[in-house]
């Protein structure tokens, strides 16, 4: 894995807990940046050496899903087996298939393949195999619909 595949896939890890943090605790989302640059992305946190994050990837993630939100959430719950709903989704889970979501739709020259992977391994940290498979069939379909592959 290159500097670049590991500073983004820190990018990403960081962007989940960071819009999970602004849907618990509603931090307004330039102070929550902030706090992630100052303090968390590439920090040394309780004896845990964290991967520098790509700053500027992480925060186009964060803003992006801040901004687009209802868009991405409307996506989701379309994709959603009957019966589901947004609201019964893990609150962790819900951040990584925003976050997904959002550069399936707008980070075309990231491929498919590349995001899907990426936010597998981000549940991977998160949750077991089967939540993992949950994640990759949700973003494959979410794909399909964005990008046509």
């Amino acid at each position: 894995m290159t500097a670049k595949s590991n500073s983004r896939s820190a990018a990403r890890l960081g962007a989940v807990q960071a819009l999970f943090q602004h849907h618990m605790e509603k931090t307004p989302v330039p102070r929550l940046l902030k706090e992630f640059h100052d303090h968390r992305l590439g920090r040394e946190i309780e004896d845990d050496q964290y991967t520098d994050a790509e700053i500027e990837f992480f925060d186009d993630i964060v803003i992006g899903v801040t901004d687009t939100m209802e868009g991405i959430d409307t996506l989701i719950t379309e994709k959603l087996a009957s019966g589901w709903s947004i609201g019964r989704l893990d609150k962790t889970m819900l951040q990584i298939l925003r976050a997904g979501a959002f550069e399936l739709m707008a980070r075309e020259e990231i491929p498919t393949a590349t995001v899907i992977n990426e936010y597998v391994d981000v549940a991977h940290a998160f949750f077991d195999k089967k939540d993992s498979g949950f994640v990759n069939g949700l973003l494959d379909a979410i794909a399909k619909q964005v990008r046509g592959s």
